[in-house]
């Protein structure tokens, strides 16, 4: 009899329902609370006395004070002039600590590989949100004994790089160095295996003891999760996953949108599984999917994060989608739902009005559910096309399914066709299918879902051209640049020198 599952069970149910983790209070107002703890905890840092806190903390109304003394930032303009300090090991300057430990980002723009703070107050934060999720397991019908199984996080290395002043690595990393004692039983791949800082060793050695663990939930980016199942598979020579986790239920996924990978992802498995979505950024855990039978993520309004919004259009980026100075932004009681915004954050980690790359649309401004659309950088626009990552996200996953084939990577560059313009795709896939057939079903779905990229293919954009590749290549392409792993994925959109680079890695490889 699952004792201990249905203890556990019991407990998550009683505790789903506790005020900690629903609070009455209107969105705005949680907002604010957050955003006067942020304030008042760095008020005798170097940054809340170089923009004067304390006279913001005795003004009226907190929010708009804040707004009009403190700059938006991107991240060269915030690590450049008070990030850095915490690297040389000065404490006190954005956060009331000394930064132990900085996030390696996926590095998928600006900076080849930004280092995010990670204080202990965002640990706690990250630690606090985590629990909530669990709680929120409640909402699913589950079994006791679902209660007991393991839990794979497929993360960077807990080994992280000392730099005389702080440790760096992956945020997965960071967190699973710093999980309670409580779940250390849950855990796997367990302590050594997580240490291990070679990517394909790990894997290895996770296939190797997969035999000898009974896990419920599997937990990482989709593309590594797919290559470790097929991995698996392979090394015991069963026709699913399920053969050798016959218990496994949920995946927890992030970082990237899964239903490109869908397709492909279910034929490894021998029964259906429930797919939970989060969005845990270097930045913080900003929103988790908390109940059944959505694609929303719920935005988490009290724990150390504080929200702005700006909407992602021409008024307030310009033709490279950077920001423009002082856009208005709007809070949480303010937003539209279906309209996309450019996400901005103060954070518990020393980031003060910070964007960090993300768009967002609000599924219900009711429960303040979000799904993330793509990144700032992420779109294409070379002549008015205006394409998200969502739309092409929509696109490959429409045409996987119109040809009945898996595409389990793409990339896209724009490029000069004559005197117009073009798009070339990359398209991952082993299927025996022409390009110029991939070509005219991705064409064609873009039409539909985009009206800006079907008016622009009537002159601007001449031509679409796909080229199909290994998707091997992808990941081979993603460790020739030290990103292989972890939280790494490969950038949708390649900008001008990532696309040259990417044409000759290609060009060697054949």
């Amino acid at each position: 009899m699952p004792i201990l599952g249905t203890f556990l069970k019991k407990a998550i149910s009683v505790g789903s329902r506790l005020p900690v983790n629903k609070s009455k209070q209107s969105s705005i107002k949680m907002q604010e609370q957050t955003l006067r703890k942020l304030i008042e905890s760095a008020q005798n840092t170097s940054f809340g006395e170089y923009y004067k806190f304390d006279k913001i903390l005795k003004q009226k109304n907190i929010i708009d004070a804040f707004k009009s003394e403190i700059p938006i930032h991107d991240y060269n303009s915030i690590f450049r002039k008070w990030w850095y300090r915490s690297l040389n090991g000065e404490a006190y300057v954005c956060w009331p600590e000394k930064v132990k430990y900085f996030a390696l980002s996926s590095g998928t723009s600006e900076a080849s590989s930004k280092q995010i703070p990670v204080t202990e107050s965002m640990i706690k934060s990250i630690r606090k949100t985590s629990i909530r999720q669990i709680l929120s397991l409640a909402h699913y019908n589950l079994p006791d004994e679902f209660f007991e199984k393991g839990i794979l996080m497929l993360g960077g290395s807990t080994h992280l790089q000392y730099n005389g002043t702080y440790y760096e690595g992956d945020l997965s990393g960071i967190t699973a160095g710093n999980i309670p004692f409580w779940f250390q039983h849950f855990y796997k791949p367990g302590k050594r295996i997580s240490k291990e800082r070679d990517w394909t060793t790990k894997l290895e050695e996770i296939t190797k003891n997969a035999h000898n663990w009974d896990i419920g939930v599997v937990v990482g980016v989709p593309a590594w999760i797919q290559i470790l199942i097929e991995k698996i598979i392979n090394h015991y020579n069963v026709e699913n996953i399920h053969e050798i986790w016959p218990n496994l239920s949920i995946y927890t996924h992030g970082g990237v949108s899964f239903n490109p990978y869908k397709k492909g992802f279910e034929k490894l498995l021998g029964k259906p599984l429930t797919y939970i979505e989060t969005y845990l950024a270097s930045e913080g855990f900003i929103a988790y999917q908390s109940r059944p039978n959505t694609d929303s993520m719920e935005m988490v309004l009290n724990n150390g994060l504080f929200f702005e919004f700006i909407p992602f259009n021409e008024e307030n980026f310009d033709e490279n989608n950077n920001i423009i100075e002082n856009p208005v932004s709007y809070n949480i009681d303010e937003v539209k739902e279906n309209v996309e915004y450019a996400l901005i954050i103060s954070s518990c980690a020393g980031a003060w009005r910070y964007i960090i790359g993300d768009t967002l649309k609000f599924t219900s401004k009711e429960k303040h559910e979000i799904i993330i659309t793509g990144r700032t950088k992420h779109f294409l626009n070379i002549c008015g096309e205006h394409l998200s990552q969502e739309n092409m996200d929509r696109a490959i996953e429409l045409t996987s399914n119109q040809l009945n084939i898996d595409i389990c990577e793409y990339t896209v560059t724009g490029i000069k066709h004559d005197s117009m313009f073009a798009h070339k795709w990359y398209v991952g896939t082993e299927a025996d299918v022409s390009a110029q057939v991939i070509r005219a079903k991705i064409d064609e779905n873009l039409k539909v879902l985009n009206d800006d990229y079907r008016v622009e293919r009537i002159a601007a954009i001449k031509d679409v051209l796909v080229e199909i590749v290994s998707p091997n290549l992808f990941y081979q392409w993603m460790k020739s640049k030290g990103k292989e792993g972890g939280q790494n994925k490969f950038p949708r959109v390649l900008k001008i020198q990532q696309s040259n680079d990417w044409e000759e890695f290609i060009r060697n490889y054949k």
